[in-house]
């Protein structure tokens, strides 16, 4: 009998936020043609994510707000320092990609976002961010689609992600083609 206060069946699983892993093949289901010639909103254009961290931050800042399943709750400072930072300077989930990309406005200040790292060989979307508001609904969506066309063509075999179950964004790498390949779940024993 276990000592008490080690209960295991009394266990609790934690189910907010679960991660789910997930898949898209980019040779055996290629994106359709019309992906990489995807049209952003007016004023809006295409970039390289070859940008210091302190350029995407407010918008990958905005993106996750403290109501959004994925919001980073220490300051901005922090924020910056021990998350973007480190993720676009490859220490985090390796080297940024070349698929990786950015929209951009006519004043050229990031609007969103996609950065596919190198994961021990495996193309992985580190994350996906747009500037909130109506006038961008559907850019994650555009970027999404041409970087999977922009993957294909360099010839990357397939692409994860990770999702958490709350983040309303897993419907859209559903609509895309990733499959679910696994889901996490954390348990908290007392």
């Amino acid at each position: 009998m276990p000592p008490p206060g080690n209960n295991h069946l009394n266990s609790t699983p934690v189910r907010n936020p679960r991660p789910h892993t997930r898949f898209r093949e980019a040779l055996s289901d290629t994106p359709p043609a019309e992906w990489s010639n995807v049209s952003l909103p007016d004023g809006l254009h295409f970039a390289p994510c070859a940008r210091q961290a302190h350029h995407l931050f407010p918008a990958w800042r905005a993106a996750f707000s403290p109501e959004h399943p994925d919001h980073y709750h220490g300051s901005d400072e922090q924020a910056l320092n021990a998350q973007l930072t480190p993720l676009l300077a490859g220490q985090v989930l390796g080297a940024v990609m070349p698929c990786s990309t950015l929209a951009v406005d006519e004043t050229d200040r990031v609007i969103a976002g996609v950065i596919v790292t190198n994961r021990d060989g495996l193309p992985w979307i580190a994350t996906v961010f747009r500037q909130p508001g109506p006038c961008y609904v559907g850019l994650g969506a555009a970027l999404l689609r041409r970087m999977l066309a922009d993957a294909a063509a360099s010839g990357l075999t397939e692409i994860g992600l990770v999702v958490s179950d709350a983040n309303p964004a897993r419907h859209l790498y559903e609509k895309l083609g990733f499959q679910l390949t696994s889901t996490s779940l954390t348990v908290l024993v007392p």
